[in-house]
């Protein structure tokens, strides 16, 4: 009864405090387009005239593309605020983001924030995709540190979630959000993301989307001020110099309660279907893996999003060792000559000893390391964002040379072949270079002026003398590796930037944007679809390459199922979930056995057994 009766004055403390007091709602700025910048400044300038707005929430895609110039701008137009602000990535921030997300916590100081205020708690988490095209998710190292919040949380204290996405399965981990929050006494949310005022309810939690600050077409931006009252939370529109709008959204404030209703979660019903694949083991990293796992015959070593390389035993995926840089990891690691070697989003190339994981050595660039390295020889190329390309000493770490005239963000894998080195940038190009000097041989592009269609993420493959690429303009591409002139271009299916090569060298693979693989001929002319098949996967975007080993073809899908897939005979061997969450390219150990990772930090390996 004690324990009651102080709870109950708990509760009324919180709430005594817990009203009469208001904020801007600012989101979807996007620096970088052709208004963004003025718009921003416009509302600023009409905040800071307005004396009873205690803060200001900016809830992501304050930028276009997430350069740092863009980033940059953006800190200084909001820190012409005379109120507090608080910030966090939207994808667009971090989807294209030049340093991995580095530059944003370095503009911001974090992406993630908490804060009191009147007796209210309010938590915003930031939400990608990162890097590269997959679904909105919340990350990894965001999860863990909500649970250490929330287990210091008071249970009756009232609490506002910050998002840049609504929290349904537009992110494909809503559900780690809701559960957690319905533990608690949550009140309402607010998001971004689709540029427009609406209510919303989010498995029993109340939330509100706000408008862009953008004028879209309008002669003016607008934002929203949320004014907290006694009992209720009134959303009103405000535009730059203009009076405020009646409020066009209320929501009461009360003690949340749990209806105890089922919502839907994912399904991991096809484990059942194909119950003879089994993860050997499961390891759940505290940070997001958005790359390709390596492997010796010990270890299993990758990095991941708060910059931390992690060596597991390749038979129990308990933890051998680990590195930690200061920044982002998006390259996958390559080990060659005893050394792990990969980019951090702190602007450094390192390597590292396999066995122990103690630095070899480190050459810095001038900017964030995103790209995947390649060896050859004694040699390892990887491309960064500082406009440059490198070749380097494996051994050493020492430059053989740099080419410094790559247009935008080098993020994906390069191809070496017939002396060349291939890649691709958010720039526009992909460029061949010669893998002795580094001069540049050819460059090519879609001809489209759009940044989002450059060849970033895609994977080139090469045969006969021939390039494939597949960008996100959603075409297939064969271009001529002595000149880099186009051969053909087929559009007929949806493939964005999927890809794989036959072992045998006579067809390319893709993945369409819903359910299909699909093969086309190697041939210096355009064949059409030789084949294509329904796996049933669904609707898929994630650039996950396809792999095939010993007849087999493997490819991993963006709500973490991994098939293996009969090209002959068009036919589905097995599959299985390991997760919700993109599942990168995977890494076949052997035709029953493949290494595996997904966005949200799980590492596996699975074994296919048919007793």
């Amino acid at each position: 009864m004690k324990n009651l009766f102080f709870a109950m004055l708990l509760f009324i403390a919180n709430f005594a405090h817990a009203q009469n007091f208001k904020y801007a709602f600012v989101t979807d700025t996007h620096v970088g387009t052709a208004t963004g910048e003025e718009d921003l400044r416009k509302t600023v300038a009409d905040i800071n005239l307005q004396t009873d707005i205690n803060f200001v929430l900016v809830t992501g895609d304050v930028t276009e593309m997430g350069t740092n110039n863009e980033l940059r701008l953006a800190k200084e137009i909001l820190s012409g605020l005379n109120k507090p602000f608080y910030v966090i990535p939207g994808n667009h921030d971090t989807g294209w983001s030049e340093s991995g997300g580095v530059s944003f916590i370095k503009e911001f100081g974090n992406d993630k924030f908490t804060f009191d205020h009147n007796g209210y708690r309010f938590i915003a988490c930031a939400s990608g995709p990162y890097v590269r095209m997959s679904d909105g998710h919340i990350p990894r190292d965001a999860t863990v540190w909500l649970d250490s919040l929330l287990k210091k949380t008071p249970k009756s204290m009232p609490i506002v979630f910050i998002n840049h996405y609504p929290i349904d399965n537009s992110l494909d981990n809503w559900y780690e959000v809701t559960d957690r929050l319905k533990t608690r006494n949550i009140q309402y949310a607010i998001c971004g993301h689709g540029h427009q005022n609406k209510a919303y309810n989010f498995e029993g939690i109340e939330a509100t989307m706000g408008r862009s600050n953008l004028r879209a077409k309008d002669s003016i931006g607008g934002y929203n001020i949320v004014n907290m009252a006694k009992d209720t939370v009134y959303f009103s529109t405000k535009k730059p110099a203009q009076e405020l709008s009646p409020a066009w959204r209320k929501i009461p404030l009360k003690t949340f309660v749990n209806a105890g209703k089922i919502y839907e979660r994912p399904n991991f019903s096809i484990n059942q279907k194909y119950n003879h694949v089994k993860a050997i083991w499961t390891y759940h990293s505290n940070a997001n893996v958005v790359n390709t796992p390596t492997y010796t015959d010990k270890l299993v070593i990758y990095g991941n999003s708060i910059g931390t390389i992690e060596a597991l035993s390749i038979k129990s995926g308990k933890k051998v060792w680990q590195f930690n840089t200061k920044g982002a990891i998006y390259s996958s690691a390559l080990v060659a000559d005893g050394l792990v070697i990969f980019g951090s989003g702190d602007g450094n190339i390192y390597a590292l000893h396999t066995d122990n994981g103690k630095l070899a050595w480190k050459t810095p660039a001038k900017h964030a390391v995103l790209g995947s390295p390649i060896a050859q020889g004694a040699y390892v190329f990887i491309g960064g964002s500082d406009n440059t390309f490198r070749a380097l000493e494996i051994k050493t770490g020492k430059i053989k040379w740099e080419f410094t005239e790559v247009e935008g963000t080098i993020v994906g894998k390069p191809l070496i072949y017939q002396d060349k080195i291939i890649f691709g940038s958010w720039g526009r190009h992909l460029y061949a270079l010669s893998t002795q000097t580094g001069t540049l041989l050819w460059k090519w592009n879609n001809g489209s002026a759009n940044r989002m269609f450059s060849p970033a993420m895609c994977t080139p493959v090469a045969t006969k003398g021939i390039v494939y690429i597949a960008a996100p303009d959603r075409i297939l591409t064969a271009i001529d590796v002595n000149n880099g002139s186009t051969l053909w271009r087929n559009k007929e299916a949806t493939v964005r930037e999927s890809i794989g090569i036959s072992t045998d060298s006579t067809l390319i693979y893709g993945k369409t944007m819903q359910d299909e693989i699909v093969a086309y001929k190697t041939s210096v002319s355009d064949q059409g679809i030789a084949w294509r098949f329904n796996a049933g996967y669904g609707y898929e975007h994630t650039p996950s390459d396809l792999i095939e080993k010993n007849g087999k073809l493997f490819f991993g899908t963006k709500n973490s199922v991994v098939y293996a897939v009969d090209p002959k005979a068009k036919t589905i061997l097995w599959a299985h979930k390991i997760d919700n969450a993109m599942v990168n390219t995977v890494n076949a150990i052997d035709d029953n056995t493949l290494l595996v990772s997904t966005m949200d930090g799980k590492v596996a390996i699975l074994k296919y057994d048919k007793k």
